[in-house]
């Protein structure tokens, strides 16, 4: 569901990105009370993990479609909302910057889609109460649709407001909600068995009774550590070449191909194709191959914890003092 810069005006755009910029601002504020030196690992390791889980993009058998884990309502479980904001906020950083994936214009757009959505409305308003009464299945699994449902309605409502007309909005919807619904039912099975996972052999990775865990173990991290280095590493071989959803949706429902127009487009098109080292997730662009694969995986999960690490330092520098 990351957005190109061809969806969106830049007015809108620009308003996302104030939106999305005062919701991490406020975050990072409240993690700044000192929670984010018990968090800081967990937050990283997490992380590193959503970012490779993110490159396995699976077939929606009869679509003609592939989907991908947003990871938006795992991270909200069990980091809490504010912590979670912040780490989607930095791995779509390092795809955009790094792997041209979404755009920088959408770049507001995408942290509201895939991080503020899950975060302050479909875990606290879903996944949780359901979860504090026992439904654990059930929180889960409508969490994790109810957040691909308003990241789908959110992709949408940007576009119709962008004026894309190329995109009729009542197609464009007709599209988008059932393929993210689909999704959204993978997303809670896969968010459901790490849950599960954590619960028998690392529960301490799971909140008790408040929004986030414990400070984790060092065996907690390592298996977070390994779980994302085989996931960006080998796992990554195995995504499907198939639109996503939101591709598959937009050859759908648009009478043209969206295209990008305008001097602020392509000023940040020019910027993100200089900064980009591996767009498309291969090095300098090349073919796809297994080792460029891989080594995308690893980086982009490296350089996801290395700036979350970053924000936690800047954090605890900078936060107030107690």
């Amino acid at each position: 569901m990351h957005m190109a810069d061809a969806l969106l005006s830049p007015a809108v755009g620009g308003t996302l990105w104030a939106a999305s910029a005062a919701v991490v601002a406020r975050s990072s504020r409240r993690l700044a009370d000192g929670a984010e030196e018990r968090l800081a690992p967990l937050m990283g390791m997490t992380g590193a993990f959503v970012f490779a889980a993110q490159m396995v993009n699976f077939a929606i058998p009869g679509t003609g479609a592939s989907g991908h884990l947003g990871g938006g309502l795992l991270l909200a479980l069990l980091l809490g909302p504010e912590a979670a904001v912040v780490v989607m906020t930095s791995i779509l950083l390092v795809q955009a910057l790094l792997f041209a994936d979404g755009g920088l214009l959408a770049l507001g757009a995408n942290v509201w889609n895939l991080g503020v959505l899950p975060a302050f409305v479909a875990a606290p308003l879903v996944a949780r109460p359901l979860i504090r009464r026992g439904h654990q299945t059930l929180g889960i699994v409508l969490g994790a649709v109810a957040a691909l449902q308003l990241g789908a309605l959110g992709v949408v409502g940007v576009t119709a407001a962008s004026g894309i007309a190329a995109l009729p909005v009542v197609p464009f919807l007709a599209a988008m909600l059932p393929i993210h619904l689909a999704i959204g039912l993978v997303e809670g099975a896969v968010t459901l068995a790490v849950w599960r996972v954590l619960g028998e052999r690392r529960p301490e990775a799971l909140p008790s009774s408040g929004p986030a865990p414990a400070r984790p173990g060092g065996a907690l991290l390592a298996g977070l550590l390994l779980a994302s280095l085989l996931t960006g590493g080998v796992l990554s071989w195995l995504a499907s070449e198939k639109p996503d959803g939101l591709e598959w949706s937009v050859a759908r429902a648009a009478a043209a191909e969206p295209a990008a127009e305008g001097r602020l487009h392509a000023l940040l098109a020019r910027a993100q194709e200089r900064l980009a080292a591996f767009p498309g997730y291969a090095p300098g662009g090349a073919e796809p191959s297994r080792p460029g694969t891989s080594a995308a995986g690893l980086l982009g999960a490296a350089a996801t914890l290395g700036l979350v690490a970053g924000a936690a330092f800047l954090l605890r520098r900078f936060g107030p003092r107690r």
